[in-house]
């Protein structure tokens, strides 16, 4: 698998938008791929779940969402290496408060840069979703602009 996700990532360096979402069920394997990845590209991987709620904690809350977009983009430009930002624990981007949308956010990034990225929710009918209707954090995409990388 890993050998796949490798010619998926140098296939996509030469596409305007170039981001893959490692997509599936929970204990597929997505993190540990994104790791094999972070090893064999000699790349870091960034933890959003940590990295930016360490970053957000000096913000006051009533003001996060103002400064969420800059201090992402400062944490990838930290991390990214060789052309390539490996993501993982995003769903603290999917925090209301935060006001944005973690897809659009990720695939601003992807125009500068290959971004793979582990998706926390879906694919179903060809829209990726996250969390269940009715849920605060409920979201749902089309796949446009994106490789979409199923795990089982």
């Amino acid at each position: 698998m890993i050998d796949q996700l490798d010619r998926v990532v140098e296939d996509i360096s030469t596409v305007h938008s170039k981001l893959v979402l490692l997509i599936g069920q929970p204990g597929t394997g997505k993190s540990k791929l994104l790791w094999q990845l972070a090893k064999r590209k000699q790349a870091p991987v960034l933890n959003i779940g940590t990295a930016l709620a360490r970053e957000l904690l000096t913000v006051p809350s009533a003001r996060r969402h103002l400064y969420v977009a800059e201090i992402f983009r400062g944490l990838a430009d930290e991390v990214a290496s060789q052309g390539i930002l490996l993501v993982d624990n995003i769903e603290l981007l999917f925090d209301r408060t935060l006001k944005l949308s973690p897809l659009d956010l990720l695939r601003r990034h992807a125009q500068a840069r290959r971004v793979i990225a582990v998706w926390p929710g879906e694919l179903r009918d060809n829209r990726l979703v996250y969390a269940e209707t009715g849920h605060p954090e409920y979201r749902d995409y089309a796949i446009d602009g994106l490789v979409p990388f199923t795990m089982h």
